[in-house]
């Protein structure tokens, strides 16, 4: 199965690098999400920050911070990968972390967020809530702990023609998303 998924991973890669933004498919995913999931505003909600091809989070972030919500974006541990994640308003400082990944400048004072809903990043998607990621097992590792604690939403941000018509090949240890939120909509899977 890792081979598999490998293949399936270099596959989407090569079909996402080929994709071609319209214009206006954040916007329209962020309008998605509010309308859909439309989470408590006491809601800590963490993000990625976008990087290469990935679906920009950026619109749907400022709208969130506008809003009043507490954002988050992860940290990297070197020693886990459980994702820690560090409170973002829109001004602090953003530097490069593990794979040039922007991330909230980490100090000692910094106070780390268990977040309520968790925006992942995606190569692909399928009809049943299963997510295809770049492989690291991060965000599956991060969604396991944060569920086994408390119940947090895993939303899949992604363009609509990332999702595949076959079902991905699934491990013990692979999270279910509970909703993907694209440009034309957003569907709940559980």
């Amino acid at each position: 199965m890792i081979e598999q998924k490998r293949i399936l991973r270099d596959q989407a890669r090569k079909h996402r690098s080929r994709l071609v933004a319209q214009g206006g498919e954040a916007e329209a995913a962020a309008r998605h999400f509010f309308d859909a999931i439309a989470p408590p505003l006491s809601s800590v909600i963490a993000f990625y920050w976008p990087l290469g091809r990935e679906f920009d989070t950026l619109p749907l972030l400022e709208r969130a911070v506008e809003a009043g919500y507490a954002c988050v974006l992860p940290v990297i541990n070197p020693d886990s990968k459980i994702l820690k994640f560090a409170r973002w308003d829109g001004e602090k400082t953003l530097v490069p972390g593990s794979y040039g990944i922007l991330q909230p400048c980490v100090e000692p004072e910094t106070s780390f967020m268990e977040p309520d809903i968790v925006i992942t990043p995606l190569l692909a998607f399928d009809r049943k809530g299963y997510r295809l990621g770049q492989g690291g097992g991060y965000y599956d590792a991060t969604l396991q702990y944060l569920r086994s604690k408390k119940k947090v939403l895993a939303v899949g941000l992604a363009y609509a023609v990332q999702a595949v018509l076959f079902n991905l090949p699934v491990e013990a240890h692979d999270e279910p998303l509970d909703w993907v939120v694209t440009e034309q909509g957003a569907e709940q899977y559980r």
